[in-house]
């Protein structure tokens, strides 16, 4: 940090804003006040885009940004704005999608040049400071002298912004039924890009794409294929036996650079968390796998120690680096383990792949299991030991902002491990999570993006909305406390008054009332974070079952229809609509539970695997839809069956229960 005044961003919410508080640049955070002064001094708009956790970011600030002489170049010439993607993913993926229609790669940092009414014509990711500066001059002269061919440019690449992904990949032909034959189709589509060594897709770098591997534990139940069920747990042994994941401490890393799992980027961001919680959760559900049991148990861990702040809410991420170095904190130098005992330092090497020299670069170490067996029970001493020693290092810079939809992806992460294992600790954390949303980060009938100390000013977009839908009945299916469920319906209501597009029949990213950009989006591809249409898709479906509503199940049935060619062509990218394909092909099961052991029938159901069941249940007696004319009677507790509004004979018991959920043959 330089030792001069501090600039705008010191007033920022975001991490990532204030780590460039102190820059010599008079950057601007995205505002009405920095658009207007460029239009006003009509100067071209300089919008720099990264995260608190983005390794090239920090290079690139340090190198470029904290340099006096190309702050000057920058302050002189540009109107600066400093954006977190992660607090303001609108105008990321407007200005993403652009770099990548100029031939240019994606990532960030994303630094890209705009007119002053916010049109892109130049841009790009990391440049190296030389680069950087004479790149300032040359787009400030071009800005002077070729004005009227940039503004030609910005103007055609804005069109192409306004042409929804819906119109661009659409079919000409009608739409497509949901059957076996489409689920099959995609199953072998995935089966072509497995990688039948490592697991995963056959590619580097390496992400676990959480959604893709739902859908294969979905198609193993819905056909016993043995590919199938190896494809998701070779995946799932080598990615936890792997570098990716954190052997002594917990919690899994963005992604492997190498095809292997071992070289991490060593960032953890709470959103792959959330999901692979689950996914470790069901894979437990469907093989009584200890070394699943064990990855959910010491991520909930590393959740709770590192990530969960006191009221409850969860941080968004840890950086890569400690002490300006890539992977500081998590790697071992033989030095470092000459601080174990002779005997434990013996296991060490034997049992997570060290050596004198180091297995990875500089001389280090990165932990991974040589067997794919778990850790025996006499050496969890040796974890808790180095654990210890490592906690005495420089910590990685910790994003400490509070993201509305990325929490409520771990809350569904709790509720899916509380399912397979019954632990009170992982409801308890959920619950929390949820109030410390419900206080800080709901407020006028609106949901809010983020919080730092304060609430931001950013309202939530469809992510935010949608990941809290599927939160709040996710967790009324493991506690039948009716107002999570009200609560799912409520914003149900609301994302469908203020986001839905009646036209495309989909849902914007933005609400209506939100900020008017040069374009208005609509997620329809999943990435690391599934696609936020097939979320709502997924909660209208199940929502419309819980309550009865046929209207939003129609709605669900019509929005995965419409891109059915999609799914089944790209199905690596389109997998959270997949597993919702799966769930109307095979249609849900309603479970509705009356009687005082409710909540112990339900806690003994959901600890099967039931991926194509929907569960209720109350004690005595409830207003929901589906409890009409069933209410608890002579101390009996009874489980009702039904499928598609077609119900079985009440039982009493739960065996008895399973048979008739396993016997749905629609």
């Amino acid at each position: 940090m330089n030792s001069i005044k501090s600039n705008r961003l010191l007033s920022a919410t975001s991490p990532y804003l204030l780590q460039h508080a102190y820059n010599p640049v008079d950057w601007f955070e995205w505002s009405q006040e920095a658009l207007a002064k460029a239009k006003e001094e009509d100067k071209p708009i300089l919008l720099s885009i990264g995260y608190s956790s983005c390794h090239w970011c920090h290079v690139m600030a340090h190198q470029s940004f904290e340099n006096e002489d190309i702050a000057q170049l920058m302050n002189e010439h540009f109107v600066c704005i400093k954006l977190d993607r992660e607090e303001r993913p609108d105008i990321d993926q407007i200005y993403m999608e652009a770099v990548q229609a100029m031939n240019q790669n994606g990532g960030w940092p994303l630094n890209i040049f705009l007119t002053p009414d916010q049109k892109p014509f130049f841009g790009g990711t990391y440049f190296p400071p030389n680069t950087w500066s004479q790149l300032l001059i040359q787009i400030s002269k071009a800005f002077k002298d070729k004005r009227n061919e940039i503004e030609t440019s910005a103007n055609d690449l804005s069109q192409h912004f306004n042409i929804s992904d819906l119109q661009r990949f659409k079919n000409q032909s009608a739409d497509s039924p949901i059957n076996q034959q489409m689920l099959d189709n995609m199953f072998q589509i995935i089966e072509t890009r497995f990688d039948f060594t490592f697991g995963g897709l056959d590619k580097s770098p390496k992400f676990v794409m959480p959604s893709i591997w739902l859908f294969l534990a979905r198609y193993y139940h819905l056909t016993k294929s043995e590919k199938a069920l190896q494809m998701l747990n070779l995946t799932l042994q080598k990615a936890a036996a792997g570098g990716i994941y954190d052997q002594i401490g917990g919690g899994f890393s963005r992604y492997s650079v190498d095809a292997e799992w071992f070289a991490p980027h060593f960032e953890k961001m709470l959103y792959d968390n959330g999901q692979l919680l689950s996914l470790y959760s069901e894979a437990y559900r469907i093989t009584k796998d200890s070394v699943y049991k064990k990855v959910v148990e010491e991520t909930a861990e590393w959740l709770e120690r590192e990530m969960t702040s006191i009221d409850g809410g969860f941080y968004s991420a840890l950086d890569a680096d400690s002490e300006g170095e890539e992977g500081k904190f998590y790697t071992w130098t033989n030095e470092e383990l000459k601080e174990l005992p002779e005997n434990e330092r013996e296991f060490a090497n034997s049992y997570f792949g060290t050596t004198d020299i180091g297995n990875w670069e500089h001389r280090k170490n990165i932990l991974i299991r040589e067997s794919e067996k778990e850790l025996p029970a006499t050496a969890g001493d040796v974890k808790e030991k180095m654990l210890s020693i490592r906690n005495k290092r420089v910590r990685p810079g910790l994003d400490d902002k509070i993201l509305t939809g990325w929490n409520a992806m771990m809350i569904t992460g709790l509720t899916d491990a509380y399912r397979a294992f019954g632990n009170q600790k992982f409801i308890t954390l959920a619950k929390n999570a949820v109030n410390f949303i419900e206080s800080n980060l709901i407020a006028e009938n609106k949901i809010y993006r983020s919080f730092k100390n304060n609430r931001s000013a950013t309202t939530g977009f469809l992510d935010d909305y949608a990941f809290l839908i599927q939160a709040y009945y996710n967790l009324y299916q493991v506690t039948f406390n009716e107002p999570y469920l009200r609560a799912a319906i409520n914003w149900c209501e609301h994302t469908i008054r203020y986001f839905y597009d009646l036209e495309e029949g989909y849902f914007y990213f933005n609400s209506n009332d939100s900020e008017s950009l040069i374009a208005r989006k609509k997620e329809i591809f999943d990435n690391v974070i599934p696609s936020s249409n097939a979320v709502m898709a997924r909660n209208l479906f199940h929502l419309g079952v819980l309550m009865d509503k046929q209207e939003w199940k129609n709605m669900s049935t019509k929005m995965i229809e419409r891109i059915s060619h999609l799914i089944q062509s790209e199905p690596a990218y389109m997998c959270h609509w997949a597993v919702l394909a799966a769930e109307l092909t095979k249609g849900m099961a309603e479970v509705v539970i009356v009687g005082k052991k409710a909540e112990t029938f339900q806690q003994t159901i959901n600890s099967r695997y039931l991926p194509f069941t929907l569960i209720m249940g109350t004690e005595l007696k409830s207003e929901l839809p589906l409890f009409e004319g069933r209410e608890a009677t002579n101390n009996q507790t009874s489980i009702y069956v039904c499928f598609n509004k077609i119900c079985q004979l009440p039982v009493d018991n739960i065996e008895a229960a399973l048979k008739q959920i396993e016997n749905n043959k629609q």
